[in-house]
């Protein structure tokens, strides 16, 4: 077989490999091992062909890992199929470009210095993971490599130090152990100083996976709150006689929660908004206010908020309100980062074929504070929906006083995808990266307690409607995480520039970076 096609073989069974590691397949332990097939498949390569690997291993990747995306764009935008299933060929072409690069650095610096490509790959890994987190207009950090890690709980504990980052940054590493291993036998046999390092640190791996979950505390709940599971149908445009098409529906969700605040007053939780709520709407303002008072408890929900915007006209805010045990709004949080292609159109001022999917797309407007509640006995911050994969976003809340986080989502849309799932197992970093218990209520699933440590403590059953008593207490000692924010990613990104600048260092004539060789050079030519 020519090398260029094992290449291309080898970087597409890679590429599947990692998409058994995420839900709905559950293989990690295949995810730990995936990278090293791309690496292997780079190393030596020409810079294009480098790029080519990781392209192909990203398409195989992202093909199976977020299927859904066209699914629900063509259900819920609702776009023709060839404009849903369209975006989402975009995004993972857009997805498979970071990965791309990346191998097509490695090609380049394993030409000069195999070592170094090896040495640099997961910093240089770990620097894409974070642009693609910061990218204006369309960021999507969905699936990141580090969550392979965090199916651990002992592993995952490094996020707290150094975010989401360290954990990708951690199963690079391992596969550059593992590509040179495999390189060093090809060459030297079997019995050689990398396959002796890379069996030492898999035993490690294995202990600490094995044996490290006896190691993580255990965080005590002093407080139970009621989430709300409300389970109502998903609609792309809500009928204009929803109330009474639903209305037995809503008397069923009022009785649950005015039920459980009844039972043990505290806090109740709705999910994202489900349906049209707004308390601009003065009937429901009155029917919320209702439950909050009959309840006897603060009580968060998602609403649609109106407010004016340019030329006076409203434009909608997905927003998470609170109101007292009076039932008087104490409490507005605006969504900050909005779904691209379905609470916006990113780009549709610059893009002009993008105007004509406005029609079929929300058009809501992004809030701009990270502002936190209070409650008895603590702070908390609310996340809504999407906002649960952006590990900055979530600790802002944390670096503003939240002792509690909250994670709002209507998961809906995602049916029986594997979406939902993934949703949950980065939300779940988020508690440990910040060192706090995370409640997360949804409409239809997975509604769970989460603690400190990232232990599913409490949870419901999906597709169902009913109340779970989510244990839950108030921290406020910070991690480092939480207190440097993205300081590792950072780090990578000063690592990455180095290792670039000594590349094409090393390509200039030696007398222009060397001045004690100027003579020298002069005077034999160089």
């Amino acid at each position: 077989m020519k090398p260029r096609a094992w290449r291309i073989l080898l970087s597409l069974g890679a590429g599947v490999a990692l998409a058994l590691a995420f839900p709905e397949y559950n293989v990690p332990v295949i995810g730990w091992v995936s990278l090293a097939g791309l690496l292997f498949a780079s190393l030596g390569a020409g810079i294009l062909e480098g790029a080519l690997c990781g392209f192909l291993y990203g398409i195989a990747f992202y093909s199976i890992d977020i299927p859904w995306v066209g699914a629900v764009l063509c259900k819920y935008g609702p776009m023709p199929w060839w404009q849903g299933y369209g975006v989402l060929a975009l995004l993972v072409m857009a997805l498979s470009g970071f990965i791309a690069t990346w191998s097509s650095l490695v090609a380049w610096i394993s030409k000069r210095s195999v070592p170094l490509a090896f040495l640099s790959a997961p910093f240089t890994y770990v620097v894409l993971d974070f642009w693609r987190t910061r990218l204006p207009q369309i960021p999507f950090p969905w699936d990141m490599l580090g969550f392979v890690a965090s199916h651990s709980l002992a592993v995952v504990q490094i996020a707290s130090i150094t975010g989401i980052y360290g954990l990708s940054a951690l199963v690079v590493a391992y596969d550059c152990l593992l590509a040179w291993a495999i390189r060093e036998s090809l060459a030297r046999g079997v019995r050689n100083g990398a396959t002796a390092t890379f069996a030492g640190c898999t035993l490690l791996l294995f202990a600490a996976v094995l044996f490290g979950a006896r190691l993580v505390p255990n965080d005590h709940p002093t407080n139970i709150a009621h989430l709300v599971q409300t389970n109502l149908p998903q609609y792309y445009e809500f009928p204009s006689n929803w109330d009474q098409i639903h209305a037995a529906d809503m008397a069923e969700v009022d009785r649950t929660t005015i039920a459980a605040g009844e039972k043990e007053p505290g806090l109740v939780v709705w999910p994202e908004v489900p349906a049209p709520f707004s308390m601009e709407d003065a009937r429901f303002a009155q029917h919320a206010e209702s439950v909050a008072r009959l309840s006897r408890s603060d009580f968060l929900l998602g609403v649609v908020d109106w407010k004016p915007g340019a030329s006076n006209t409203l434009v909608p805010y997905n927003s998470a309100a609170l109101l007292n045990p009076s039932g008087r709004e104490e409490f507005l949080y605006d969504k900050i980062h909005l779904v691209p292609f379905s609470e916006y159109i990113p780009l549709k001022d610059y893009i002009w074929p993008l105007r004509y999917l406005s029609g079929l797309v929300g058009d809501f407007h992004p809030g701009t504070r990270h502002n936190v509640a209070s409650l008895p006995g603590g702070k908390f911050g609310v996340f809504i929906c999407y906002e649960a994969i952006f590990p900055d976003h979530v600790r802002q809340f944390v670096d503003n006083g939240a002792t509690l986080l909250i994670n709002v989502s209507n998961d809906g849309w995602f049916g029986r995808s594997a979406a939902a799932a993934q949703h949950l197992a980065q939300a779940r970093v988020r508690a440990v990266e910040n060192r706090r218990w995370l409640l997360r209520d949804t409409n239809n699933g997975f509604t769970v307690s989460v603690d400190p440590y990232g232990r599913i403590v409490a949870s419901l059953p999906t597709d169902v409607r009913g109340e779970l008593d989510a244990p839950y207490a108030f921290r406020s000692d910070m991690t480092l995480y939480a207190r440097w924010g993205d300081w590792f990613a950072w780090l990578s990104v000063l690592v990455t520039t180095l290792c670039l600048a000594a590349m094409v260092i090393r390509r200039l004539p030696l007398a222009l970076y060397w001045p004690a060789q100027r003579g020298k050079a002069a005077k034999t030519g160089r």
